[in-house]
């Protein structure tokens, strides 16, 4: 079964800033898939269980970026 979880990512201005936030939450276990929408700042991460925020946050900061 997979879960998809929505986010707002502040900061990102370019495909390098989607494809760095892309990179660090795929990294993170379970995730399946990762979705950004660069205009909105929305990503939708799909995984095998639930995602804790702190954990996505964690790999969000780590590309240089934040979750609102």
């Amino acid at each position: 079964m997979s879960l998809d979880a929505t986010f707002r990512v502040v900061g990102m201005t370019c495909a390098h800033c989607v494809a760095s936030v892309t990179e660090e939450i795929a990294e993170i276990d379970g995730v399946q898939g990762v979705e950004v929408v660069l205009e909105s700042g929305a990503v939708t991460v799909t995984s095998t269980t639930p995602l804790e925020r702190a954990v996505v946050e964690a790999a969000v900061t780590e590309a240089g970026y934040a979750l609102a």
